[in-house]
């Protein structure tokens, strides 16, 4: 089986292709059962952001397991195939494993080394476990990215490079200006209670908001974002922020008195229309500047030629990053990248020949208890401590004459190039290819944690 991943982002299509193909919640959890379902997929995962969308899979042929990918893709984001595919890339083994690392570490973000992408792989990754369409290989591939991202960040500058999105926005709406003597004592309005609305409070309040409103479709979570910003200990209880959560309803009335304004929904539809921007700013003369992090949009388009209004958005951010200079430590993030997936690729070409090793000791094991049954036959006398002592002396030459070929065959199998090993070592013994099936199901149930030791 193979690592297959199949997707596109703000690098391979344009903001008004990835709107469009924006996936929903509910969406990604019957893309990965309809994928797992698919005949070349035995795993399936999705990462889902809002500048990316990528379907990574185990698939045991490459050429169908992109098309049905690709079919996949666009049956459920319900953009056109045709339409879909000259913006889609495709990557294979090796290649996608050093694809995610980088995503993993804010190389391919938007706003380069941003550490939100962490989170969101994570969340990948627990939907996949949840739905339990993430197998051995994608568990192990998503929890080493985690652990290739966090490496990133606590070992090179990438952080003095990467910012959130959040900031990053927030910094093109001050347009120049310090963002803390820009926020400091306005009115701001997050529209949406997940993560990264969440973030958004949360960055409002540390750059010295006086007045907040949270509005959300379930106003409960927007209580409870309002109760931990504003309890004992929270950014905003030194500050004494005025915080309130609101109805979705309710953004009409908050918009009026809003200085700023971010949202950041799961809404497949506008949240903001023009015509409810331009009612706002009627009889006001202070601007109001609108940041608007989802994908799909929640904001209008059309705001952009509103006067008075000032609307930063995906596509707006897009173009803004592309200006973003590089920081010199993105080059040390690569290598440690580069490090990792040869490691990684390693780690999985040895666990591929284990179950070969397994069978062939259990084999060896079954021959010596055969010798041993036959030997009991011919010289019935034999003592307990006779038989125990000529027991333990043929396992120790089995296990003797096992223990270099063996440790020879897992490292050869871990260079690039090794997979072959396995299947020479089941030609050379004649393994059954069943039996060692069995030891790789045992293995991926974490059933053969004892034969593994051995190996």
């Amino acid at each position: 089986m193979s690592l297959l991943v199949v997707g596109l982002s703000h690098r391979s299509a344009p903001v008004s292709v990835l709107e469009r193909a924006a996936l929903a919640p509910e969406a990604r959890g019957k893309l990965l059962q309809d994928a797992v379902s698919a005949e070349p997929v035995t795993e399936s995962a999705v990462l889902s952001t809002c500048n990316r969308i990528e379907l990574y899979a185990d698939v045991d042929k490459f050429h169908a397991g992109v098309a049905e990918l690709s079919t996949l893709l666009a049956r459920h984001s319900g953009v056109d195939l045709d339409e879909l595919t000259p913006y889609l890339y495709v990557h294979y083994e090796d290649r996608a494993v050093h694809h995610l690392f980088s995503v993993a570490c804010g190389l391919d973000s938007m706003v380069v080394g941003e550490g939100q992408i962490l989170g969101q792989i994570k969340d990948a990754l627990a939907v996949a476990q949840e739905l339990h369409t993430a197998g051995r290989l994608l568990n192990d591939l998503f929890q080493q990215a985690l652990r290739v991202g966090k490496r990133a960040h606590s070992e090179t500058g990438i952080d003095k490079a990467g910012q959130s999105l959040v900031t990053f926005g927030l910094e093109q709406l001050a347009a120049g200006q310090d963002v803390a003597a820009w926020a400091h004592g306005k009115r701001a309005l997050v529209i949406g209670a997940g993560s990264m609305s969440s973030l958004a409070a949360t960055t409002l309040v540390r750059n010295g908001i006086g007045e907040l409103a949270v509005a959300n479709r379930t106003v409960a979570r927007a209580e409870r974002l309002v109760q931990i910003l504003t309890e004992p200990g929270g950014p905003g209880a030194a500050t004494g922020l005025r915080a309130r959560a609101a109805a979705m309803s309710c953004v009409e009335h908050e918009l009026a008195v809003a200085d700023i304004v971010v949202s950041c929904t799961g809404a497949t539809g506008l949240v903001l229309d023009g015509a409810a921007v331009a009612e706002a700013l009627t009889g006001r003369e202070a601007p109001l500047a609108l940041l608007d992090l989802a994908m799909p949009r929640d904001i209008d388009a059309a705001v952009h030629r509103i006067e008075g209004a000032h609307l930063v958005d995906i596509e707006s951010l897009a173009d803004a990053a592309a200006d973003a200079p590089m920081a010199a430590d993105v080059d040390k993030v690569r290598g440690v990248v580069s490090e990792e997936v040869a490691a990684f690729g390693a780690a999985q070409r040895a666990a591929h020949i284990t179950p070969t090793v397994v069978a062939l000791r259990t084999m060896a094991a079954d021959v010596v208890a055969g010798e041993i049954a036959r030997l009991d036959g011919r010289l019935p006398d034999l003592d307990d401590k006779q038989r125990a002592e000529i027991t333990q002396t043929v396992r120790r030459v089995v296990d003797k004459l096992l223990h270099a070929p063996t440790v020879r065959v897992k490292q050869l199998a871990s260079e690039p190039g090794g997979a072959g090993y396995a299947d020479a070592l089941r030609e050379l013994f004649d393994l059954d290819p069943q039996t060692v099936a069995a030891v790789s199901r045992a293995d991926t149930r974490g059933e053969s944690h004892d034969a593994r030791e051995r190996a």
